[in-house]
């Protein structure tokens, strides 16, 4: 059986740490930014945490070999 790739689009927008979670950039932060409140968009800066129902599905489906 072949080996498992993982998904190219995936590993540009997903980091893997060290104990398993995976980061990701904060949405909302592309465009139409001026209505958004500037806390949001402090907030909405660098990477976050994915919740751990969201992690599953990205290492699952997406990031088989992380």
């Amino acid at each position: 059986m072949p080996k498992l790739k993982t998904k190219s689009g995936a590993k540009k927008r997903f980091k893997v740490t060290a104990t398993g979670k995976v980061r990701a950039q904060a949405a909302y932060k592309r465009h139409c930014l001026e209505p958004k409140s500037p806390n949001m968009k402090r907030n909405a800066r660098g990477m976050m945490t994915l919740c751990d129902s969201n992690a599953r599905t990205v290492l699952k489906n997406w990031l088989r070999n992380a």
